[in-house]
């Protein structure tokens, strides 16, 4: 399904459907001409893995799921036409919210929950990492805030997450 797409002054929301809930993207003209976009979160396994047609992905690793959602905004920013490549855009900030691990059950097995949790929030941290030294050398790296929920309305989700990053004329005209 297309995006469809409303423009209002210097914004212009890029959304699916006849009725949203949020807009996939939101871009906002600067006065320089710069284009600040804001990107709609994704709650990791299922969602970021159903926009990318992977099918029978429901619950995946960080090193996985990263690179997935990172994928997905590439393509909205392919198929909204603003730019080829998320390596075109500087981060500004990325909102994490970890959850808290599915299993196991920390009623049953408190030391492999608590182990669980070591696990997940140090694998976060190589995959945040990782994705900008690997994938956006030349780049800075955005601020970053997360918090640790209980849940998340995908069921199967380990993380939410969101951003804002610039395109700049400037960087792309190499200065």
């Amino acid at each position: 399904m297309a995006f469809e797409i409303k423009r209002r002054g210097k914004l212009t929301y890029y959304y699916r459907g006849d009725a949203p809930v949020f807009s996939n993207l939101v871009t906002e003209r600067q006065p320089d001409g710069d284009l600040k976009i804001y990107f709609a979160g994704f709650t990791g396994g299922s969602s970021a893995a159903r926009h990318l047609n992977l099918a029978g992905v429901v619950t995946m690793e960080p090193e996985r799921e990263i690179p997935l959602v990172f994928q997905a905004w590439e393509a909205w920013l392919r198929e909204a036409g603003i730019c080829q490549s998320i390596a075109e855009l500087d981060f500004i900030e990325m909102h994490a919210f970890g959850c808290m691990p599915k299993s196991p059950n920390p009623l049953v097995d408190p030391l492999g929950y608590a182990a669980e949790i070591d696990r997940l929030r140090k694998a976060y941290a190589r995959a945040y990492s990782g994705y900008f030294r690997e994938r956006l050398p030349d780049h800075g790296v955005p601020v970053r805030f997360t918090v640790h929920l209980l849940d998340v309305p995908d069921q199967a989700a380990s993380y939410e997450f969101y951003t804002t990053a610039l395109l700049q004329k400037s960087a792309a005209a190499g200065e």
